[in-house]
């Protein structure tokens, strides 16, 4: 029970990019089109996979072993690096028409502030091993779901009539802020 809730929690209720406002810049930037915006979200979910069993790794058996823990910010960086010139790598030999639909995009992966937030955020809550894998798979496709629904939205937007002022930036802006909200109804209201 433990790890569906982290799952939904990751994908639902905390959800990287419309609660915690991570991954802003691929969030409004991939989400024109539903098909590169899915498949964004399914390459930052391989990524943030793998991240979080790397730096899971590197965290416990490393860091912490050594008493050096104040480089995580550093290894985690490199870590989500090297991940991500591999993920480009594999992703431009099997699927060409993929990296050429993710352009700029997935070099970006590797500055995505949502990757680093979920290697720290799994640090800083001290899950285990398979947490964190369980944590990544939601939190990825939380991020997945936030890409869709943003493009199934900018996509209907093409045949709406729209103000002038507000077309383009302005609309996605707003979009952006509506689903945010939308999202912070599932963390419920605080209690006293």
């Amino acid at each position: 029970m433990d790890l569906v809730l982290i799952f939904i929690s990751a994908a639902v209720i905390n959800n990287f990019v419309l609660t915690y406002f991570l991954g802003i810049c691929p969030f409004l930037g991939v989400s024109n089109r539903l098909r590169p915006a899915f498949s964004m979200g399914m390459a930052v979910t391989f990524v943030m996979t793998i991240t979080a069993s790397a730096t899971w790794l590197i965290n416990n058996y490393i860091l912490i072993k050594f008493g050096v823990e104040y480089l995580q910010y550093v290894s985690f960086i490199i870590v989500i690096a090297a991940l991500v010139q591999f993920v480009e790598m594999f992703i431009r030999k099997v699927s060409p028409p993929l990296y050429r639909a993710l352009g700029i995009y997935l070099p970006l992966i590797t500055t995505n502030c949502a990757i680093l937030g979920l290697a720290l955020f799994a640090a800083l809550r001290e899950y285990s091993f398979l947490q964190s894998i369980v944590f990544a798979l939601g939190a990825g496709l939380g991020f997945t779901m936030a890409l869709v629904i943003m493009a199934g939205m900018r996509e209907n937007l093409d045949f709406a009539d729209v103000p002038e002022p507000l077309r383009g930036a302005g609309i996605t802006l707003i979009i952006a802020g509506f689903l945010a909200l939308a999202f912070m109804g599932f963390s419920g209201m605080p209690t006293k």
